[in-house]
């Protein structure tokens, strides 16, 4: 694959890193799977274990409830770890695990399938059916990669709230998929400090009627409430003799269910977004295989939640899938101090980091020292997920943490899509700030209001034009809002919420949210652009825009600025930055104000809450800002 000819600014791969690359003819097999898009899947399909093959690859009869795999029987979880007994990796490593205090546990592939077939019955003896729904709520630890497996290995299906939410959250998602079981750790180590998951999780527990057993992992060792007939420790149940560890796999149907998760509520009340075993399974192992170029040797490492979809696919099943080896981390990034992480990459010798814009932005604020301070040569390649990348933070990653060698998987996609959809391979020119295409077997599109194609570097609806394996199912008991939101506005097209342009090389830019989009005179600003902007100034660590009612201009930008350490807040400073937007974007997209703050309002999964930030600009009362991070 020769340089191409691109415009604007280009990162290459190095020579060193297409010499070794598994898959170097990217283009080749985009091209074949362009023409083929269910013969490319089908391809990948057959790389996995099915007890029965499929009659029909697609099954677009019933649109837009698309199947996949039709007739199919297999089981995500055999595929994960039985499917690995009879090769080399049955003694390779499959997880490793640091604690925030420093702790070391290792699982190798057979000891994982050992524990998740044991606690798989354990399920069963409690009355756990196939179709039954399972709550998991604990922190980074490695029973929670445990219980899901065991979930989807007897055919139940599991529900993963993350370890930071509180009381009505939890609450809200146990009353709405009505869990049989919830599995709790006694409480998890967040910066030092512990995060009394028990405690909430009984709170919660007193208006959810469903639940019949509460299984509690020790973490913290701290006294819990331990409820008579209800409560059990998760380790004595796994000491039992109904903790065989030998466990029948469910042969299930491909489309079967296997896990419910609810979206983080940046748009309002979160809502059950459905995947099933086998479309899931396809899409998670094949983009895992090709994104990040996967060998046996290497050390992966997804520093996201299992929490969130990035967790699901990323850490759990796209890795096992594939054989590879995982790492996992308890904490903060920047506990005890901000070299954490970069301590632990030199510790394991860690060869690919995936992570947050957010983390990098966070990290980048401690300058480069800290990072300076440690041999980070055994990484090979860097990843980002959700949220677009500035391409100040971009070019800090690629610069300071892969010393100019590791390509920089931009990957965009969502809960709902299950798998990467826009996303570059190690071999493709990059470009700060851009995902590159979509991958192979993908079609998407850019339109605008009436559904037709925009320009070249026009912006529009970024749109979905052909069902994909591991797409969701629909809204878990609200068919009809899966169809309204998604597929209504633009009939037969996926509506993925998001604005995006595409340049002239075709490299596609997502923009951000839809309603994160501020109109000034007539003129369309993502937000996304304006915190690029800002966050390109010498000063500024993290910034968030919004759009507030002007009368003259329609909307007026409205910023909020997070400074990097050591620097004074001032009115020279405030008229500079706006100085500075001015400059990158044009004195359209100046702000109107400008906000010295200390932190912005997240999600968990790291997403600026701007509806949260608009309605105290506006002194209005927030709503819903359960999935708030603090």
């Amino acid at each position: 694959m020769g340089k191409q000819k691109l415009t604007g600014e280009i990162f290459y791969p190095s020579s060193d890193i297409m010499l070794r690359a598994r898959v170097n003819d990217w283009d080749e097999i985009r091209a074949k799977a362009e023409v083929n898009p269910e013969e490319f899947w089908a391809k990948e399909a057959g790389e996995l274990h099915w007890f029965e093959p499929w009659t029909k690859i697609l099954d677009e009869s019933k649109k837009p409830f698309y199947q996949w795999f039709v007739g199919g029987k297999t089981n995500i979880a055999y595929n994960c770890l039985d499917r690995h007994m009879n090769t080399a990796h049955r003694n390779k490593l499959a997880l490793l695990w640091e604690g925030e205090k420093g702790e070391f546990r290792s699982f190798s592939y057979f000891a994982l399938r050992r524990e998740t077939c044991k606690f798989a019955n354990v399920l069963r003896s409690l009355g756990v059916q196939k179709g039954d729904r399972v709550t998991l709520y604990m922190g980074r630890i490695p029973e929670l990669v445990i219980g899901m497996l065991a979930c989807a290995r007897i055919g139940a299906v599991h529900s993963v709230v993350y370890g930071g939410f509180t009381v009505e959250a939890l609450h809200e998602r146990l009353e709405d998929s009505h869990s049989k079981i919830l599995i709790v750790a006694d409480g998890s180590y967040q910066r030092g400090k512990i995060v009394p998951l028990k405690a909430i999780a009984d709170e919660a527990l007193q208006r959810a009627a469903s639940v019949e057993s509460v299984l509690v992992v020790k973490r913290t060792g701290e006294p819990v409430n331990m409820e008579p007939g209800r409560d059990m420790w998760f380790h004595e149940l796994m000491t039992l003799p109904i903790a065989s560890t030998q466990c029948t796999i469910e042969k299930v149907d491909a489309e079967d269910p296997l896990f419910l998760l609810y979206t983080s509520g940046t748009t309002g009340k979160p809502k059950a977004i459905l995947h099933t075993h086998g479309g899931y399974m396809v899409g998670t192992y094949s983009t895992f295989k090709y994104v990040f170029d996967i060998r046996e040797e290497d050390r992966y490492w997804c520093a996201a939640d299992p929490g969130w979809i990035t967790g699901h696919s990323y850490i759990v099943y796209g890795p096992l899938l594939n054989g590879a080896t995982s790492f996992m981390y308890e904490g903060a990034p920047t506990y005890p101090f901000p070299n954490r992480w970069w301590q632990m990459i030199e510790r394991y010798g860690l060869n690919i980091l995936y992570t947050a814009p957010t983390a990098i932005r966070g990290l980048m604020r401690f300058g480069e020292a800290w990072p300076n301070r440690h041999d980070l040569s055994s990484l090979r390649l860097l990843g980002s997920v959700g949220e677009p990348i500035n391409p100040e933070a971009w070019k800090w990653y690629h610069r300071v943490i892969g010393k100019g060698r590791c390509p920089i998987m931009d990957t965009w996609w969502q809960t709902e899509t299950g798998m990467f959809m826009i996303t570059p391979t190690p071999v493709v020119p990059l470009k700060p700030g851009s995902g590159t295409r979509p991958f192979p077997g993908l079609k998407m599109d850019i339109v605008n209001e009436e559904g037709k194609p925009v320009g070249i570097n026009e912006e529009g609806f970024l749109v979905i034009t052909t069902p994909w394996p591991a797409m969701m199912r629909t809204i878990y008991k609200d068919p009809e809002r899966y169809v309204n939101q998604y597929w209504t506005k633009f009939p037969g097209v996926y509506l993925t919420g998001d604005s995006a342009k595409r340049d002239e090389d075709g490299y596609y830019w997502v923009i951000g949210r839809v309603d994160d989009v501020i109109k000034v005179s007539g003129y369309r600003l993502g937000t996304a652009e304006i915190e690029s902007a800002l966050g390109s100034h010498p000063a500024v660590a993290e910034a968030a825009a919004i759009g507030l009612p002007h009368e003259v201009k329609g909307n007026a930008i409205y910023s909020y600025v997070i400074l990097k350490t050591g620097i004074e807040k001032s009115d020279k400073l405030i008229e500079e930055l706006r100085q500075h937007v001015s400059h990158e974007m044009g004195p359209i997209a100046k702000p109107e104000h400008i906000e010295f703050v200390d932190s912005l309002p997240k999600t968990r999964s790291g997403k600026i809450m701007r509806r949260v930030l608009k309605a105290r600009a506006l002194g209005q009362e927030p709503k819903d800002i359960m999935t708030l991070e603090e």
